[in-house]
């Protein structure tokens, strides 16, 4: 299955506006009452009989929880200047970022973490995601390197998933659900080539357990994993905004003893 992508390719910010509205399943009115906005006016708005002010365009915008990426795009097709910036992790006020990064980063070890893009493309990894990435195709390692197709490739960490079928599975979902809330092309081209990937795909039952594992097979036995997702929630940077760091921690003792010991994956 591919995500059938909706998104207008061109038009004005009233067909955007719209486009974001629709996907967040809201009323004119519902949109109207939220932001202060008369129903009347924000159709014309949507229809672009009206022009909206850059104040109204970034309520909009905070209400339909449209990404910072995005919201400088609608206030480029109003005719207003971006209003969030977008920095590297190098630059020289990220000095705060990077340090929060590595303290996170290295605070999760003997446990493996990574700092992922909106694209997962990987920033950042502590010293345990080493081994378990170390016999994957050395392809999959260069630059830019993404981890959902290290992750699924038939060259990179499947052929060691134990339950690629269920992984497959949430991780699949998981993309479908970004690019409902995105709506990048980015992702949805990143979900369909996951798609197309071996491998099975099969959706968790709950069977009482608490999350979905990824089950790794290693020459230290079966490792079992959950993952946690910690994000900036104050960000009002695009690439600050961006990022996710994804942990993966023990879902039992004998993968967290054998962490702990340092045995090789």
């Amino acid at each position: 299955m591919t995500i059938t992508e909706t998104r207008p390719e061109t038009g004005g910010v009233g067909v955007l506006l719209k486009d974001w509205r629709q996907r967040r399943r809201r009323s004119q009115l519902e949109l109207s009452n939220e932001s202060g906005i008369s129903t009347r006016h924000l159709s014309f708005v949507e229809t672009g009989r009206s022009r909206p002010s850059r104040d109204m365009v970034l309520r909009i915008a905070d209400q339909l929880e449209v990404p910072l990426r995005e919201r400088n795009t609608l206030l480029l097709a109003a005719g207003y200047a971006p209003a969030y910036d977008e920095r590297t992790l190098e630059d020289d006020d990220m000095t705060a970022i990077r340090e929060a990064l590595d303290l996170i980063l290295t605070g999760y070890e003997p446990f493996p973490a990574l700092v992922v893009d909106r694209d997962w493309n990987l920033v950042q990894a502590n010293n345990a995601v080493g081994p378990l990435i170390a016999d994957v195709a050395p392809e999959l390692l260069e630059p830019p390197l993404n981890v959902l197709r290290l992750s699924l490739h038939p060259d990179g960490m499947s052929s060691r998933i134990v339950n690629l079928a269920e992984w497959r599975g949430h991780l699949i979902d998981r993309l479908a659900r970004e690019f409902a809330v995105t709506g990048s092309p980015s992702t949805m081209a990143l979900h369909d080539e996951l798609m197309d990937y071996p491998g099975g795909l099969s959706h968790a039952s709950p069977d009482g357990r608490i999350a979905v594992p990824m089950r790794l097979r290693t020459d230290a036995g079966e490792l079992s994993f959950i993952s946690t997702v910690t994000t900036f929630g104050t960000a009002v940077d695009i690439s600050v905004a961006e990022l996710t760091v994804e942990a993966f921690l023990p879902a039992d003792a004998f993968t967290a003893a054998a962490l702990r010991g340092g045995i090789n994956t």
